[in-house]
């Protein structure tokens, strides 16, 4: 990788920071910060609606297509102006975190910093499609993976324990210096390699993605991969908790300080190692090997429901799943990269994230049904076997993939 692809790769990593910065503050530090102003449970969760936009970004992802600012080009200066005005939502909402009385301000605020943050997402994963190179992208997907996931982790933990020592005005002033920190980021870095010019109409952003995509070879079995590939991954992750409690025995302390503590640096790790794996192996070596990894790392808490409540054991398989996971996202978005038609980059990544989110919401409600009827070995096993449909999808598509890398 030549130098200045090199610089421009390792962008992608504070760049990916501020995308995963702004999610916990309609999130857990969201949540807790209501709880200490003694709000109730009830406007509590009602609160997490807010991040809606993050679900619905999809909708007015072809405005972001259509239009472009009149500085830094379509995509940077889109970038800097949500940095600011999410910067400006956050700034405001730590004024009125001094004492949360107007509750409806408050909320207003919330939902509006998702919008900017969502925006800025949808911004941020276009512009990483045009600046790199085919041969970049697996490397800068894992630096934005992990750039994101760092930044999860600062506007989480990070803001938890500002609040404690220095209270939750500070504490938010601070995440939203940071978000302005970060408009130098995007300031110095590159343009896109050849910017294309936007859709000619707003009707033509709206149906010329979805015109363009269902044009090419095979498109519903590109569909299906994209829904398919991460599966056995979510099936697995969404009762992991409830099996480590109830299933295992294991204690809050020892889930945090093994599945939260070590699992977050596992995937940081998954993400980084997988993303250079990914620049140097192509798509489909890559994606077939870590859908095999995903599947393999179901098995191994599969073997902790039969050893019971073993630390050692515990780590190990958290240690692996977090890197499988890690491994598996950086490939996974270096798919969407490569399917997204430089045309329509924002609106077509936007639809194929919310498509690929359809297994997480399904998988959740399905899998906490399947373990109580079948018991957790037979379900983390089985659980596993989700990933053959995706790997056959794969083997299939393999010419395809291999155009996609050129």
């Amino acid at each position: 990788m030549r130098e200045a692809g090199f610089r421009k790769v390792v962008l992608m990593g504070p760049l990916g920071l501020l995308s995963g910065l702004p999610l916990a503050l309609s999130g857990s530090s969201l949540q807790a910060l209501l709880a200490t102003m003694g709000v109730d449970v009830a406007t509590i969760g009602i609160f997490t609606l807010v991040s809606l936009p993050y679900s619905l970004k999809f909708a007015w992802s072809p405005m972001l297509d259509r239009f472009r600012l009149p500085f830094m080009g379509r995509r940077k200066g889109w970038m800097i102006l949500f940095l600011v005005a999410g910067a400006a939502m956050v700034g405001a909402m730590g004024w009125l975190a001094r004492d949360v009385k107007q509750l409806y301000l408050f909320a207003l605020l919330a939902l509006a910093r998702a919008f900017f943050s969502a925006s800025f997402d949808v911004v941020f994963d276009a512009y990483r499609t045009e600046a790199l190179e085919p041969g970049e992208w697996g490397a800068g997907a894992g630096l934005a993976v992990g750039g994101y996931r760092v930044g999860m982790l600062v506007s989480g933990a990070g803001t938890l324990i500002l609040a404690q020592w220095a209270g939750w005005d500070v504490s938010f002033w601070a995440m939203a210096a940071l978000l302005l920190a970060g408009t130098v980021v995007v300031a110095v870095a590159p343009p896109p390699l050849s910017p294309h010019d936007p859709p000619s109409s707003l009707k033509d952003a709206v149906q010329g993605p979805v015109r363009e995509f269902l044009g090419r070879s095979r498109p519903w079995s590109f569909l299906f991969l994209v829904i398919l590939y991460k599966l056995c991954d979510a099936a697995a992750g969404s009762v992991t908790i409830p099996f480590l409690v109830s299933g295992v025995g294991f204690g809050t302390a020892v889930i945090g300080g093994i599945y939260k503590g070590v699992g977050f640096f596992c995937t940081l790790l998954g993400a980084v190692l997988g993303g250079m794996a990914a620049s140097r192996m192509g798509l489909f070596r890559s994606l077939f090997l870590f859908g095999i990894v995903q599947a393999a790392s179901n098995l191994g808490f599969a073997l902790l429901a039969l050893v019971g409540r073993d630390v050692v054991a515990l780590s190990l398989v958290v240690a692996l799943d977090n890197l499988a996971g890690g491994m598996g996202t950086a490939a996974f978005v270096a798919l969407l990269m490569a399917l997204a038609s430089p045309a329509f980059t924002a609106t077509q990544y936007a639809l194929l994230s919310a498509l690929a989110s359809l297994g997480r919401i399904l998988a959740g409600p399905v899998s906490g049904v399947a373990a109580g009827h079948l018991g957790w070995p037979i379900f983390f096993s089985g659980s596993a076997l989700l990933a053959l449909p995706s790997l056959w999808l794969l083997v299939t598509l393999r010419k395809q993939l291999g155009r996609l890398d050129r």
